[in-house]
């Protein structure tokens, strides 16, 4: 677009003497502009617009209509300002230009070379605000189109820096402290409804031997293995976690004791087909359990330490089992807090060998 003060117009008058007369009032009022004066339709489209920052024309050409002009002329730049400059006194030729895109109507009438240039100005003014404000709107869009693909990156980083801190890196199950935040909120939501809540602790039984023999990608394929057979074992409102090594936790809400020996009854049995060719150590899980109604817990806390007495005890027992953790007078005696319910053992004919 030109400077405000050199404005490119193109005058399309097939009167030489007007076209003469408004050149030099144009000329007068703003500077070296630059003007290009042509006197037909046919002469006009063969001007380039795209250097053209107004028109004026009259209606009555030798080889067409003035309308006819302002419709191509619009339509070759629907935002190109039309300003028509005519003798002609009609008031519905002036109604059908305005109606058609023109900017405004000037009558070849007094003193109209003293207002042409005033209504030139103005309307070049009014068309570079609406240039501007489109621009602007152009700019905001591409700006707020930015922002909110900065906004979703944001969130997905973000996203994924909450999953990174919540997550064990090895199996993807919860690491040992989301898992305690989820556990210090099941717990007290057991705790307020009066419901059921249980806490499995899994050990995997010569997990050292195993990496010793077959080496730490082995073991950690094992570890990924024994996650996915929980996961898989699991409802949405279950937490399956990492404690620690070859240690992992389970959190099932509004659980008792029989559930939660089935579902590790489960977990037990599938991964005793998880043994690797070629190896000779056998896969078994040491397991331990504890619920709110059988171990009463004063906190949670004292559940997961519980469930970690009832692994201990299965260990200390021989390993391959589980043992089931029970608050007061039905402890096992020479045990204190865990008594003996061993794992039913696993056919040696189902395991790969």
């Amino acid at each position: 677009m030109a400077q405000e003060s050199t404005p490119h117009i193109l005058l399309i008058e097939n009167d030489p003497a007007c076209a003469e007369q408004m050149t030099v009032a144009l000329r007068e009022h703003f500077g070296l502009n630059q003007l290009l004066t042509v006197s037909t339709l046919a002469e006009a489209l063969a001007v380039d617009l795209t250097q053209v920052d107004m028109v004026l024309t009259e209606l009555d050409l030798p080889d067409a209509s003035g309308l006819d002009l302002l419709r191509l002329v619009l339509d070759c730049k629907p935002d190109l300002p039309v300003i028509v400059v005519t003798s002609q006194r009609r008031m519905e030729g002036a109604l059908q230009a305005i109606r058609m895109g023109a900017s405004d109507y000037l009558v070849k009438a007094g003193d109209y070379l003293f207002a042409l240039p005033v209504i030139v100005q103005k309307t070049l003014a009014m068309w570079r605000i609406k240039q501007e404000n489109v621009r602007l709107q152009a700019q905001l869009a591409s700006t707020l189109t930015a922002l909110r693909i900065k906004n979703r990156q944001l969130e997905e980083a973000v996203h994924r820096l909450e999953t990174m801190a919540a997550t064990d890196p090895l199996t993807g199950l919860a690491n040992r402290r989301s898992f305690n935040q989820a556990l210090d909120r099941a717990f007290a939501e057991a705790n307020r409804y009066g419901q059921e809540l249980a806490c499995v602790m899994i050990d995997l039984d010569g997990f050292k031997q195993y990496n010793d023999t077959l080496g730490h990608q082995k073991g950690d394929e094992i570890l990924q293995r024994t996650a996915r057979v929980m996961e898989a074992n699991c409802r949405r409102s279950d937490v399956a976690g990492r404690y620690g090594g070859d240690e992992f936790v389970l959190l099932l809400p509004q659980t008792g004791m029989e559930r939660a020996r089935m579902v590790a009854q489960r977990i037990a049995d599938e991964m005793a087909f998880c043994s690797p060719s070629g190896s000779t150590c056998r896969l078994t899980l040491s397991i331990g359990i504890a619920t709110l109604r059988h171990s009463r817990p004063a906190n949670c806390d004292e559940l997961i330490a519980h469930a970690d007495q009832a692994l201990y005890r299965a260990k200390a027992a021989g390993k391959a089992r589980l043992m089931v953790h029970h608050g007061g007078a039905a402890d096992t005696p020479g045990a204190p807090g865990a008594s003996d319910e061993p794992t039913p053992a696993v056919d040696p004919k189902k395991i790969t060998p």
